[in-house]
């Protein structure tokens, strides 16, 4: 299916693509006609421009790929601009190809697409594995478990190899506060023993900062 608000343009890509044996089953020049007719011939790749008048490519790719988890979105736009880009693989493109690739390269670009691989215009797919990165991480950060304040100093002396009863004298703290600290440490983490508390604390750098100068407090 191809989606595009040009007709000549439209229905030039739909030709070039039929000349080379693809079925082409549809096309749409807007997203609403995008989303209605998707939802009948259910096709295998959507050929879709971003630039679709009142209603973006990037909303109409939302919601196909979200009703109609077999399809495949390739996005063929005039834009390069990279919010365009993590914009439309964030709602659920499967690859993105600017408007200047050959008639080749975007047939070879449909092939993949149907079969499943990612696609992008060369330059754009470093691009996209960085913003993945990015968000990888951040949803780790956002998965780390929240330790207080007392939590942390305590368990940074554990990385450091000290013993509740050292830890507490460090801390002016009674034995049976560390030891509470320290239980619940390991289940905030997940963890079964001070060995494996020591081992999450060295790998994640507390060993290596410099101790808390308070004394005292919050316990």
């Amino acid at each position: 299916m191809v989606v595009d608000d040009h007709p000549m343009w439209r229905d030039g890509v739909a030709r070039d693509l039929g000349e080379r044996g693809f079925a082409v089953r549809a096309t749409a020049g807007d997203a609403e006609a995008a989303v209605r007719i998707a939802g009948t011939v259910r096709p295998d790749v959507v050929l879709m421009d971003l630039n679709l008048g009142t209603v973006s490519g990037v909303a109409a790719i939302r919601e196909i790929t979200g009703a109609l988890p077999g399809t495949r979105v390739l996005v063929l736009s005039a834009s390069g601009e990279h919010a365009d880009v993590l914009e439309a693989v964030k709602a659920g493109a499967s690859g993105y190809l600017v408007k200047s690739a050959s008639v080749e390269e975007l047939v070879q670009a449909v092939r993949r697409t149907a079969s499943g691989d990612a696609v992008f215009t060369p330059g754009l797919a470093g691009l996209v594995l960085g913003e993945y990165r990015r968000m990888a991480a951040e949803s780790r950060a956002d998965d780390e478990p929240s330790l207080t304040q007392r939590e942390t100093e305590v368990l940074r002396l554990v990385a450091k190899g000290l013993t509740a009863r050292q830890i507490a004298t460090r801390l002016t703290l009674s034995h049976r506060t560390v030891e509470n600290h320290v239980q619940s440490t390991l289940r905030k983490l997940q963890l079964h023993n001070r060995v494996e508390l020591a081992r999450y604390a060295i790998e994640h750098g507390l060993d290596e900062q410099p101790e808390s100068s308070s004394r005292g407090g919050p316990q």
